[in-house]
C-alpha cells in the first residue's frame, strides 16, 4: 500500500520514503531559495539568457522566464516526459517549463500526487495577500483561461513589484497590468531524490 505524505506538513530538508509502483526511494524535501530566484530575475529580465530558447516569436516567453527564475532557485527538475517540468532544449522540453496553464499544473499536482519520481518545486494556490517574493502570479480572463506568468520581486506599499519576459519587467508594479482574474502560487518547497 504506497505511503501517502500530507502535502501540508511538510518541513524542508526533512526525508521522507515514498512506495510508488513498488519502488521505494527517499525524498529530501529543500527550501526554496528565493533570493536566488530574484537575482536570477534581475540579471535576465531585460536580456536574454542563451542557454535558453526565446519564446517571443512563439507566443511568449513569460512562462519560460518564470520557469528559469524557478529553477534558479530550486536547481531540481523533473523530467518526467509530458507531465514533468524540465528544459534541455528547445525540442526537448516538458509543456510546464513553457505553458501558463501546464505550469501551474505542475506546481500544483507535484505537491498533491508526486509527478513521476516526485523530483522538482512543488506549490499551492493562494490568494494574493499571502504571496511571498519568489512567488508567481498568473494573469486570466473571465473565462478561466490564464495566460501570463510574473515573478514576484518585492512589494510596494503591499503593491506586489515583478520581474516578467515578453513584455519585459522588473519592480513593475502589478496594479500597471490589465487583467480580468488573478491566481497566486507559492512554492512550498522542492522534492528532490536522494
Amino acid at each position: 500500500m504506497p505511503h501517502v505524505i500530507p502535502m501540508y506538513d511538510i518541513i524542508p530538508a526533512f526525508f521522507h520514503s515514498f512506495l510508488r509502483v513498488g519502488i521505494e526511494y527517499s525524498m529530501a524535501i529543500l527550501s526554496y531559495h528565493r533570493e536566488n530566484a530574484i537575482s536570477y530575475a534581475k540579471t535576465w529580465a531585460f536580456s536574454r539568457n542563451p542557454e535558453y530558447y526565446d519564446f517571443n516569436r512563439l507566443g511568449g516567453d513569460c512562462t519560460n522566464f518564470a520557469s528559469q527564475c524557478l529553477f534558479a532557485g530550486c536547481k531540481t527538475m523533473n523530467f518526467t516526459p509530458t507531465f514533468g517540468w524540465y528544459y534541455q532544449s528547445l525540442n526537448n522540453r516538458a509543456p510546464a517549463w513553457t505553458g501558463v496553464e501546464f505550469f501551474h499544473r505542475f506546481l500544483i499536482d507535484n505537491a498533491n500526487t508526486p509527478i513521476g519520481n516526485g523530483d522538482g518545486p512543488f506549490g499551492k494556490n493562494v490568494p494574493i495577500n499571502e504571496i511571498e517574493i519568489g512567488d508567481f502570479i498568473q494573469l486570466g480572463r473571465n473565462t478561466g483561461e490564464f495566460y501570463h506568468t510574473l515573478l514576484i520581486v518585492g512589494f510596494q506599499n503591499s503593491v506586489p513589484l515583478v520581474a516578467a519576459h515578453t513584455n519585459d519587467a522588473f519592480n513593475r508594479p502589478l496594479t500597471d497590468y490589465n487583467y480580468q482574474q488573478l491566481r497566486g502560487i507559492h512554492i512550498v518547497g522542492v522534492r528532490k531524490q536522494d
